[in-house]
């Protein structure tokens, strides 16, 4: 089965690649030759992922998929949330994201945080969404050099070390788009 991942984020390519059954020929944006910057401009999570599965499926026709994530912190009012890629600018800067969270959130003792990853599948015109979250805290300072977005500051509850510091096969396990593409996994070979 082709199934297209509706993302030019190449760490994003790898960690799905990775949890995905073999049977499943993932392709990538370039691959169809979708090299336009696919709209999200929904207020929500779930409706970017919706947005953008949507978008390549009727502009380019294949059956796909689209995540959107965001980063919620009790202690900013849900901020960055939706806007989470764009935090500190249309630029989508990581360390500049960061250097705001971080910023913003000096001398708050309450750093629980949330990453939330909905994605959207879409197979012959029928849409099925699936969601992960994983609960954690945002950490004093940026730690680790795997993975990519807020993972340097991010440590998820039961562990002290940041997903910037784990294995992508440990990070796959727990995190918030490990769990969302193992039930999209057991969907598609259900």
């Amino acid at each position: 089965m082709h199934l297209v991942s509706a993302t030019n984020n190449a760490n994003k390519i790898k960690e799905i690649k990775q949890l995905l059954p073999s049977s499943i020929q993932l392709l990538s944006l370039q691959e169809i030759k979708c090299l336009k910057d696919i709209p999200e401009t929904s207020p929500t999570i779930k409706g970017n992922a919706i947005q953008k599965a949507e978008y390549v499926y009727k502009n380019y026709g294949y059956n796909c998929f689209a995540d959107d994530t965001g980063l919620v912190i009790n202690a900013l009012n849900g901020e960055p949330g939706v806007y989470s890629a764009r935090y500190a600018g249309e630029q989508k800067n990581a360390n500049d994201n960061m250097n705001l969270v971080l910023e913003k959130l000096k001398g708050i003792e309450n750093r629980d945080a949330r990453f939330i990853t909905v994605i959207a599948l879409i197979i012959d015109g029928k849409t099925t969404c699936f969601e992960g979250i994983v609960e954690g805290t945002i950490t004093l300072e940026k730690s680790g050099s795997e993975g990519f977005g807020y993972d340097p500051i991010f440590k998820p509850n039961g562990f002290d070390i940041t997903f910037s510091e784990m294995d992508l096969e440990q990070k796959n396990k727990i995190s918030h788009r490990g769990k969302a593409i193992s039930q999209l996994s057991n969907y598609l070979t259900s």
